[in-house]
């Protein structure tokens, strides 16, 4: 059975130049939220140390459940109105292929 590559990087299953860092003004904002989640499973991790009523505890994690759900999700936006969109607009079937087939594995992992 072959080994699989372990050295491939982002940058190789990407399309070029796609693969590079790219910033966007949104995962600014993301960042805020995930600073905030940080401290709500902090919160989360003190009621479980504190041995906090049970309810209470799935109550908090369905809040961290959610709010993870809705960073992903604004993400995901973020990515296909910047970066599928280029592809698009950029006329190579290639990159229009790899970022649309990109974005249907991304989408398939939401349902597993």
């Amino acid at each position: 059975m072959p080994v699989a590559d372990t050295t491939r990087s982002l940058d190789m299953d990407t399309v070029p130049p796609y693969g590079i860092s790219m910033r966007h003004a949104s995962h600014a904002a993301q960042l805020q939220r995930l600073r905030r989640i940080e401290g709500q499973v902090r919160g989360v991790i003190g009621m479980v140390e504190d041995g906090r009523y049970c309810v209470d505890i799935l109550t908090q994690l369905r809040a961290v459940h959610a709010a993870l759900r809705k960073v992903e999700e604004q993400i995901l936006r973020s990515h296909v109105e910047q970066c599928v969109v280029r592809a698009v607009k950029s006329g190579r079937s290639d990159a229009q292929r790899a970022k649309l087939d990109e974005l249907m594995d991304v989408i398939g992992r939401f349902s597993a």
